[in-house]
């Protein structure tokens, strides 16, 4: 039987479906041919909920209102890097049977662990933070505005306070089933930094771990790393 990546390294050899050759995937590529391979039980639903993915911006939506990855693609680019690094954690840990029977739900669970983050309702979950530009002066009273550097955006405050966690496992359940498993790991997925930390405390489970972990790595140094070069 072929491993995860054995068929995720096959596929990338692969001209995508508008017949193109391309040496490279873009981020959107690699998270649809990774989806619909692990999603392999239900690829109608997930066919569905990559269209919803589109319709809701997940590939052009910021990641952070301030913090990591936060500029336009940051999300869909921060939940490949959950992806590539959970699979490395999978496979550090557990050995076969237990590699091949995970890696799916490893998958999906770091791929969409954010979705929520794109909003709910048509509400985007982050708007531009516009602030003010300098000051009016007698020789130009017009008072100017811009998108402010240090925090590009803010939490969109037509929308009702939801944890995003719980955003996710909503839009997600609206297109494929999860798993308890998979439901718990995202739910839970901010784990002592998140609004739900009461409730995860000695609970965890392994599949939380591996999203929690990968999450927190990517987060906090891998992008972290990345925005200092």
């Amino acid at each position: 039987m072929q491993s995860i990546d054995e068929r995720i390294e096959k596929e990338a050899q692969l001209p995508w479906n508008d017949g193109v050759e391309q040496e490279k995937y873009t981020i959107k590529n690699q998270i649809e041919e990774l989806l619909l391979l692990a999603g392999n039980e239900d690829p109608e639903g997930i066919r569905r909920l990559l269209r919803h993915m589109e319709d809701i911006g997940f590939y052009e939506a910021p990641c952070s209102a301030g913090n990591h990855l936060s500029k336009p693609g940051g999300l869909a680019e921060h939940s490949l890097n959950v992806a590539h690094y959970a699979m490395k954690l999978l496979k550090a840990w557990y050995e076969e049977p237990y590699y091949t029977k995970w890696a799916d739900s490893v998958i999906i669970c770091a791929l969409l662990h954010d979705i929520g983050k794109c909003g709910q309702f048509q509400k985007p979950g982050y708007v531009p933070n516009i602030i003010k530009d300098g000051r009016p002066t007698k020789a130009d009273p017009v008072q100017k505005y811009k998108q402010s550097e240090d925090k590009p955006y803010k939490v969109n405050p037509d929308l009702l306070n939801v944890p995003h966690e719980i955003r996710s496992v909503t839009i997600i359940t609206e297109y494929i089933a999860l798993t308890e498993e998979e439901y718990h790991a995202i739910l839970y997925h901010n784990g002592l930094y998140g609004p739900l930390y009461r409730e995860i405390n000695g609970k965890e489970t392994a599949l939380y771990m591996i999203l929690h972990f990968a999450d927190m790595w990517c987060s906090r140094i891998v992008e972290e790393e990345e925005e200092e070069e």
